[in-house]
């Protein structure tokens, strides 16, 4: 687990003194690393009783085409491009930004898929 609340150090190597200890809601999760194979997806409970769903795994991808307006389900390939890591392009994950390689051609992820559970794209011309 990793702690996303305030450090306890300065930047100048002195002590910030605490005025409260740290608590659960500041605890941060692993990253979801959604990767190329079939549909797996993980339901999990975040503040305030609501839920995310994360996308461990995808094989389709809901791809919009800017020219027709029409948006059609297509088969994930492999990942193209990922300005977020090159490593992930060879690990297959996808993020937001990243390039996956269609039936329909190259499109660009613009939803999240650790947070939403879906992957929505729009194709690249």
């Amino acid at each position: 687990m990793l702690w996303q609340g305030k450090s306890t150090r300065k930047s100048t190597g002195g002590r910030y003194h605490a005025a409260r200890g740290k608590r659960r809601t500041e605890i941060g999760r692993s990253p979801a690393d959604t990767v190329v194979g079939e549909m797996k997806i993980k339901t999990i409970r975040v503040t305030g009783g609501n839920t995310k769903v994360r996308a461990l795994k995808a094989d389709f991808a809901n791809v919009s085409d800017s020219k027709t307006g029409k948006v059609q389900k297509v088969k994930i390939l492999s990942v193209a491009e990922n300005a977020a890591n090159p490593n992930y392009v060879r690990r297959n994950l996808m993020t937001k930004g990243a390039v996956i390689a269609t039936d329909l051609g190259k499109a660009r992820i613009v939803s999240r898929p650790g947070q939403d559970g879906v992957i929505n794209a729009v194709l690249l011309e």
